[in-house]
């Protein structure tokens, strides 16, 4: 029973102290704006108020210092877990635990949370994020020339699957280098029909992790929730800067391929099963087989 409650009163913590945290900096703002024109209203300033000033505005650096921690299920989690509740589907309770559990273990290394309403139906953003492929065509920019080797190994579990690949750095000028080896094995994981990870690792098993929910929204529309974990031993100020700059840039480069595939309709080819045999396609085949003749209809 506790474990049942706990990732909900860790919300209900989060949401507090986001909102004792938030709600001080204008109480800041104002009393050291006060106390500036309090200060100014002789036209002469003392070395008292000076004082007064500098720790005044020392003790509202440090607040903002102090943000807490997000807590991802408040976001992420919570708008899936709202939504499945109207869907009233018995398999969704599975679904929403297994995302919250991975992201709720993850936690500790949590960097940025991104969320993007998409013009294009959920199943243009599945195909895309399984096709191990794009990774070379449509991040051929972000990655420099990165290369997809081969599938090392492949393993279903019973509502998703697992495929490690091996990746090369095909350009010498790939600025990749300078922090990673020039092959190493990347793992990509379904969770559940609406949450897939990237395991990236980075060096000294070090890695970064990202974790994508999707989030159908109508036969059009989409809601992409993205979030960023790694354990490297960066400033995390900097560490957010860069993640959030490349989150960005290869969400710029999925666009033009993302409407190409709603002209598509590729709801054909899940129910016709026009699927490439190719290993690169593996967890897709996986996710078709297990849901492709039961995709639940969407809301309009």
């Amino acid at each position: 029973m506790n474990n049942k409650h706990s990732p909900e009163f860790s919300v209900i913590i989060s949401k507090i102290t986001n909102g004792i945290w938030i709600f001080g900096i204008p109480s800041w703002i104002l009393g050291i704006t006060s106390k500036v024109v309090s200060s100014f209203a002789d036209s002469y300033l003392s070395a008292l108020e000076i004082s007064h000033l500098v720790t005044a505005s020392l003790f509202f650096v440090t607040w903002l210092c102090l943000k807490p921690e997000e807590t991802l299920s408040s976001t992420t989690v919570g708008t899936i877990q709202t939504y499945r509740a109207d869907a009233n589907n018995c398999h969704h309770d599975v679904y929403i635990s297994t995302a919250e559990a991975r992201m709720l273990e993850l936690q500790q290394q949590h960097m940025i949370s991104q969320e993007y309403i998409l013009p294009f139906p959920y199943l243009c953003q599945i195909y895309h994020l399984l096709n191990l492929k794009h990774l070379e065509s449509i991040h051929n920019f972000s990655l420099n020339n990165l290369r997809v080797i081969k599938v090392s190994h492949f393993e279903p579990t019973a509502i998703g699957g697992m495929v490690k690949f091996q990746t090369v750095l095909d350009s010498p000028l790939n600025a990749l280098r300078i922090w990673r080896q020039p092959i190493v094995e990347v793992g990509l994981i379904l969770h559940t029909p609406y949450t897939v990870e990237l395991v990236i690792p980075v060096y000294n098993g070090k890695k970064v992790v990202v974790i994508f929910n999707v989030l159908p929204l109508s036969h059009k529309e989409h809601k992409l929730f993205i979030d960023i974990y790694s354990d490297l031993e960066w400033p995390k100020p900097l560490l957010q800067i860069i993640l959030h700059i490349a989150s960005c840039l290869t969400l710029f480069e999925d666009l033009p391929y993302l409407s190409k595939l709603a002209e598509r309709n590729i709801h054909r080819l899940v129910h016709l099963s026009r699927i490439s045999n190719h290993e690169t396609m593996l967890l897709f085949q996986r996710f078709v087989d297990l849901y492709g003749s039961i995709l639940e209809p969407l809301p309009t």
